[in-house]
Protein backbone atom coordinates (compact mmCIF):
# COMPACT_ATOMS: atom_id res chain seq x y z
CA UNK A 1 0.00 0.00 0.00
CA UNK A 2 1.23 3.36 -1.18
CA UNK A 3 2.42 5.58 2.18
CA UNK A 4 1.70 9.08 1.01
CA UNK A 5 2.99 12.79 2.30
CA UNK A 6 1.38 15.70 1.86
CA UNK A 7 3.49 19.14 1.79
CA UNK A 8 1.02 21.73 1.83
CA UNK A 9 3.44 24.79 0.70
CA UNK A 10 6.13 22.79 -1.22
CA UNK A 11 8.37 26.08 -2.23
CA UNK A 12 12.22 25.57 -3.10
CA UNK A 13 12.56 26.17 0.93
CA UNK A 14 11.45 23.58 3.64
CA UNK A 15 8.30 22.55 2.01
CA UNK A 16 10.34 21.14 -1.17
CA UNK A 17 13.21 19.77 0.62
CA UNK A 18 11.27 17.98 3.43
CA UNK A 19 8.91 16.68 0.40
CA UNK A 20 12.27 15.29 -1.06
CA UNK A 21 13.46 13.72 2.28
CA UNK A 22 9.75 11.85 2.87
CA UNK A 23 10.30 10.99 -1.03
CA UNK A 24 13.80 9.03 -0.59
CA UNK A 25 12.54 7.45 2.20
CA UNK A 26 10.07 5.76 0.49
CA UNK A 27 7.21 7.92 1.02
CA UNK A 28 5.32 9.06 -2.46
CA UNK A 29 5.71 12.75 -1.54
CA UNK A 30 2.46 15.05 -2.73
CA UNK A 31 3.79 18.57 -3.31
CA UNK A 32 1.08 21.29 -3.08
CA UNK A 33 2.16 25.23 -3.88
CA UNK A 34 -0.10 27.95 -4.69
CA UNK A 35 1.89 29.13 -8.24
CA UNK A 36 4.89 28.79 -10.30
CA UNK A 37 3.98 25.76 -11.90
CA UNK A 38 7.28 25.49 -13.33
CA UNK A 39 9.09 25.57 -9.88
CA UNK A 40 6.68 22.81 -8.71
CA UNK A 41 7.45 20.37 -11.91
CA UNK A 42 11.49 21.17 -11.03
CA UNK A 43 10.94 19.99 -7.53
CA UNK A 44 8.84 16.99 -9.09
CA UNK A 45 11.25 15.78 -11.60
CA UNK A 46 13.96 16.51 -8.84
CA UNK A 47 12.58 13.89 -6.82
CA UNK A 48 11.79 11.64 -9.30
CA UNK A 49 15.42 11.66 -11.07
CA UNK A 50 17.00 10.73 -7.29
CA UNK A 51 14.72 7.91 -6.97
CA UNK A 52 11.92 9.27 -5.11
CA UNK A 53 7.48 9.27 -5.82
CA UNK A 54 6.36 12.38 -6.38
CA UNK A 55 3.00 14.10 -7.44
CA UNK A 56 2.34 18.19 -8.03
CA UNK A 57 -0.82 19.27 -7.46
CA UNK A 58 -1.08 23.50 -7.87
CA UNK A 59 -3.51 24.62 -4.66
CA UNK A 60 -5.00 27.82 -3.39
CA UNK A 61 -5.57 26.67 0.22
CA UNK A 62 -7.64 29.69 0.90
CA UNK A 63 -10.16 28.97 -1.85
CA UNK A 64 -13.51 27.36 -0.31
CA UNK A 65 -12.95 23.03 -0.07
CA UNK A 66 -9.95 23.61 -1.74
CA UNK A 67 -8.09 21.69 0.99
CA UNK A 68 -11.22 19.20 1.84
CA UNK A 69 -11.13 18.26 -2.40
CA UNK A 70 -7.73 17.58 -2.30
CA UNK A 71 -7.36 15.14 0.65
CA UNK A 72 -10.60 13.16 -0.84
CA UNK A 73 -8.62 13.21 -4.23
CA UNK A 74 -4.80 11.92 -2.76
CA UNK A 75 -6.81 9.53 -0.78
CA UNK A 76 -8.71 8.22 -3.58
CA UNK A 77 -5.73 8.75 -6.10
CA UNK A 78 -2.41 7.74 -4.91
CA UNK A 79 -3.09 6.62 -1.43
CA UNK A 80 -3.29 6.94 2.48
CA UNK A 81 -2.15 10.34 3.94
CA UNK A 82 0.15 9.21 6.89
CA UNK A 83 2.60 12.19 6.78
CA UNK A 84 1.16 15.82 6.06
CA UNK A 85 3.24 18.75 6.03
CA UNK A 86 1.15 22.28 6.71
CA UNK A 87 4.12 24.53 5.63
CA UNK A 88 1.77 27.51 4.46
CA UNK A 89 3.08 31.12 6.01
CA UNK A 90 1.10 34.50 6.64
CA UNK A 91 4.19 36.85 6.65
CA UNK A 92 3.18 40.07 4.88
CA UNK A 93 5.79 42.15 5.63
CA UNK A 94 5.87 44.87 8.33
CA UNK A 95 2.63 47.37 8.10
CA UNK A 96 1.94 49.32 10.98
CA UNK A 97 -1.67 49.37 12.54
CA UNK A 98 -3.19 52.04 10.20
CA UNK A 99 -1.93 50.42 6.92
CA UNK A 100 -2.59 46.72 7.95
CA UNK A 101 -6.53 46.88 6.72
CA UNK A 102 -9.28 44.36 7.85
CA UNK A 103 -8.64 42.06 4.68
CA UNK A 104 -4.86 41.65 5.09
CA UNK A 105 -5.18 41.02 9.07
CA UNK A 106 -7.44 38.36 8.02
CA UNK A 107 -5.90 36.61 5.20
CA UNK A 108 -3.09 36.06 7.89
CA UNK A 109 -5.56 34.33 10.11
CA UNK A 110 -7.09 32.19 6.80
CA UNK A 111 -3.54 30.99 6.06
CA UNK A 112 -2.03 30.65 9.28
CA UNK A 113 -4.67 29.12 11.23
CA UNK A 114 -8.14 28.68 9.21
CA UNK A 115 -6.29 26.62 6.58
CA UNK A 116 -4.91 24.42 9.17
CA UNK A 117 -8.26 23.65 11.16
CA UNK A 118 -9.55 22.90 7.66
CA UNK A 119 -6.97 20.29 7.51
CA UNK A 120 -7.46 18.84 10.71
CA UNK A 121 -10.97 18.76 9.99
CA UNK A 122 -10.65 17.05 6.61
CA UNK A 123 -7.81 14.53 7.25
CA UNK A 124 -8.06 13.43 11.07
CA UNK A 125 -11.41 11.06 10.86
CA UNK A 126 -9.61 9.38 8.44
CA UNK A 127 -6.09 9.02 10.27
CA UNK A 128 -8.40 8.28 13.50
CA UNK A 129 -10.23 5.38 11.81
CA UNK A 130 -6.86 3.83 10.72
CA UNK A 131 -5.28 4.39 14.20
CA UNK A 132 -2.61 7.38 13.28
CA UNK A 133 -1.19 9.74 11.81
CA UNK A 134 1.35 12.94 11.48
CA UNK A 135 0.81 16.45 11.11
CA UNK A 136 3.94 18.65 11.07
CA UNK A 137 3.32 21.79 11.22
CA UNK A 138 5.84 24.88 10.63
CA UNK A 139 5.89 27.97 12.73
CA UNK A 140 7.62 31.47 13.52
CA UNK A 141 9.19 33.29 16.50
CA UNK A 142 5.78 35.49 16.16
CA UNK A 143 4.09 31.97 16.87
CA UNK A 144 5.79 32.90 20.68
CA UNK A 145 6.47 37.06 20.65
CA UNK A 146 4.96 39.70 18.73
CA UNK A 147 6.64 42.76 17.51
CA UNK A 148 5.82 46.18 16.07
CA UNK A 149 4.47 46.26 12.68
CA UNK A 150 3.48 42.13 13.06
CA UNK A 151 -0.17 42.87 13.81
CA UNK A 152 -1.44 40.08 10.97
CA UNK A 153 1.78 37.55 11.71
CA UNK A 154 1.69 37.28 15.07
CA UNK A 155 -2.18 36.68 15.83
CA UNK A 156 -1.83 34.45 13.29
CA UNK A 157 1.01 32.32 13.46
CA UNK A 158 -0.18 32.64 17.72
CA UNK A 159 -3.87 31.20 16.70
CA UNK A 160 -1.33 28.14 15.10
CA UNK A 161 0.17 27.44 18.01
CA UNK A 162 -2.85 26.95 20.27
CA UNK A 163 -4.91 25.54 17.69
CA UNK A 164 -2.09 22.83 17.36
CA UNK A 165 -1.91 22.13 21.15
CA UNK A 166 -5.73 22.15 21.31
CA UNK A 167 -5.94 19.54 18.35
CA UNK A 168 -2.76 17.63 20.49
CA UNK A 169 -4.60 17.78 23.46
CA UNK A 170 -8.11 15.75 21.89
CA UNK A 171 -5.85 13.81 19.13
CA UNK A 172 -2.58 12.38 20.51
CA UNK A 173 -4.26 9.46 22.78
CA UNK A 174 -5.80 8.79 19.28
CA UNK A 175 -3.05 7.93 17.84
CA UNK A 176 -2.19 11.64 15.47
CA UNK A 177 1.11 13.30 16.71
CA UNK A 178 1.13 17.03 16.11
CA UNK A 179 4.53 18.73 16.29
CA UNK A 180 4.48 22.28 15.99
CA UNK A 181 8.13 23.26 14.99
CA UNK A 182 9.01 26.64 15.31
CA UNK A 183 11.36 28.31 12.80
CA UNK A 184 13.63 30.70 14.74
CA UNK A 185 15.49 32.36 12.24
CA UNK A 186 16.37 32.97 8.41
CA UNK A 187 15.86 30.32 6.44
CA UNK A 188 18.09 29.90 3.22
CA UNK A 189 15.50 29.83 0.66
CA UNK A 190 14.88 31.73 -2.38
CA UNK A 191 10.99 31.20 -2.77
CA UNK A 192 10.35 32.95 1.13
CA UNK A 193 13.11 34.87 2.17
CA UNK A 194 14.82 35.57 -0.96
CA UNK A 195 11.30 37.23 -2.70
CA UNK A 196 10.62 38.86 0.65
CA UNK A 197 13.78 40.76 0.97
CA UNK A 198 14.49 40.97 -3.18
CA UNK A 199 16.98 38.78 -5.05
CA UNK A 200 19.91 40.94 -4.18
CA UNK A 201 19.89 41.63 -0.36
CA UNK A 202 19.27 38.10 -0.17
CA UNK A 203 22.58 37.51 -1.93
CA UNK A 204 24.24 39.81 0.40
CA UNK A 205 22.87 38.19 3.67
CA UNK A 206 24.02 34.36 2.13
CA UNK A 207 27.60 36.42 1.88
CA UNK A 208 27.21 38.27 5.30
CA UNK A 209 26.16 35.25 7.32
CA UNK A 210 25.21 31.76 4.63
CA UNK A 211 26.62 29.07 2.80
CA UNK A 212 29.73 28.39 4.51
CA UNK A 213 29.19 30.23 7.43
CA UNK A 214 26.29 28.28 8.20
CA UNK A 215 24.20 31.15 10.03
CA UNK A 216 21.28 30.54 7.73
CA UNK A 217 18.87 27.72 8.28
CA UNK A 218 19.58 25.30 5.63
CA UNK A 219 16.32 23.72 4.48
CA UNK A 220 17.42 20.34 3.37
CA UNK A 221 19.50 19.56 6.92
CA UNK A 222 15.87 20.99 8.36
CA UNK A 223 14.12 18.56 6.33
CA UNK A 224 16.55 15.86 8.83
CA UNK A 225 14.45 17.05 11.82
CA UNK A 226 11.11 17.54 10.37
CA UNK A 227 12.02 13.45 9.01
CA UNK A 228 12.93 12.47 12.55
CA UNK A 229 10.19 13.89 14.35
CA UNK A 230 7.60 11.90 12.50
CA UNK A 231 9.38 8.89 13.12
CA UNK A 232 9.31 8.87 16.25
CA UNK A 233 7.99 6.31 18.93
CA UNK A 234 4.74 7.45 20.17
CA UNK A 235 6.27 6.90 24.19
CA UNK A 236 8.43 10.07 23.29
CA UNK A 237 6.46 12.35 20.76
CA UNK A 238 7.81 15.77 20.49
CA UNK A 239 4.65 18.16 20.34
CA UNK A 240 7.10 21.51 19.51
CA UNK A 241 10.56 22.33 19.30
CA UNK A 242 12.08 25.22 17.61
CA UNK A 243 14.97 25.62 14.82
CA UNK A 244 17.59 27.60 14.48
CA UNK A 245 21.41 28.57 12.98
CA UNK A 246 24.09 27.72 15.87
CA UNK A 247 25.17 31.48 15.86
CA UNK A 248 21.67 33.16 16.59
CA UNK A 249 20.45 33.94 20.05
CA UNK A 250 17.04 32.01 20.69
CA UNK A 251 14.25 34.39 20.56
CA UNK A 252 13.67 34.21 24.37
CA UNK A 253 17.49 35.75 24.78
CA UNK A 254 17.40 39.05 22.73
CA UNK A 255 15.14 42.30 22.39
CA UNK A 256 12.63 42.19 19.24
Amino acid sequence: MTKVCLVIGAGAGIGGNVGKKFALEGYHTVLCRRSDQEGLDRLVVDIKESGGEATGILLNAAKEDAIEQLVAKVEADIGQIEVVLYNVGSQIGNRSLEDTTLKIFELGWRMATFGLFRLAKALFPLMEERGGGTVLVTSATASVRGNAGQHSHAASMGGRRMLCQTLNAEYASKGIHIAHILIDGAVDAPDTLGKMIGPELFEKLRDAKGREKDGLLLPEKMAETYFHVAQQHRSAWTHELDLRAFSDLAWWNHAP
